[in-house]
């Protein structure tokens, strides 16, 4: 999954940062209200996290400014812990949810996972494919019972699909969702995790329609 971070705070920005990266999402960080409106107009992302005090442009008017361009990816906003008035505020202007600083990393976790899910019509934290179970909560895959190791990329990439589920996604979309925003776009690497996960977990999990893309059903 990838993320867009918009931040101005260095020490928050960092340690949320590393915190994201860990738990096997990708993350694009902005530092100021300008740059933030850019990336999340024109990158592909599975949900943002918007803090609400940025130089430049103010979190409230980025995120009203999506919306009006039809800028449907889900938000979390970031406001102080009094701030009842921006919470209320960012919810009526189109945000999904929103974290009171200070916060728990766990609680930034557990909410951006739900977001995630909500997003993609998925209720549960578990999602069964044939033989081959996901736990978003735990980033963590089992076929036929047994722990499977994964790689961070190929984690992300059933996870995508997984979410995604019945749902043709062509290699440009697994791409711009797996990878930041310095990725080369026309690299073969998709065939290439695609081919690792079905000798991990069965050559007919992952089907290939041809010019399309792939499906999981």
């Amino acid at each position: 999954m990838r993320l867009l971070l918009v931040e101005d705070d260095q020490a928050l920005r960092s340690e949320i940062h590393q915190s994201l990266t860990a738990a096997k999402y990708v993350v694009d960080v902005a530092e100021n209200g300008e740059d933030g409106a850019h990336l999340g107009e024109t990158c592909s992302y599975d949900a943002i996290i918007l803090d609400l005090g940025l130089p430049i442009i103010d979190g409230i008017s980025i995120l009203g400014d999506w919306r009006k361009k039809g800028i449907g990816t889900p938000v979390m906003i970031l406001t102080a812990r009094d701030s009842w008035r921006d919470k209320v505020r960012g919810l009526r202007t189109g945000a999904d949810d929103y974290l009171a600083k200070p916060f728990q990393t766990e609680e930034l976790l557990a909410r951006l996972e739900a977001l995630i899910r909500r997003s993609h019509g998925v209720a549960l934290s578990l999602i069964t494919l044939q033989s081959v179970q996901i736990d978003l909560s735990m980033k963590t895959v089992s076929f036929d019972g047994r722990p499977v190791q994964l790689t961070p990329n190929e984690y992300r990439t059933l996870a995508y699909l997984g979410l995604n589920r019945s749902r043709v996604i062509s290699k440009t979309e697994l791409t711009e969702h797996l990878y930041d925003q310095d990725f080369d776009l026309d690299s073969n690497v998709i065939e290439s995790l695609v081919a690792r996960l079905r000798k991990k977990l069965g050559g007919d999990l992952i089907k290939t329609k041809r010019g399309h893309g792939y499906v999981v059903e």
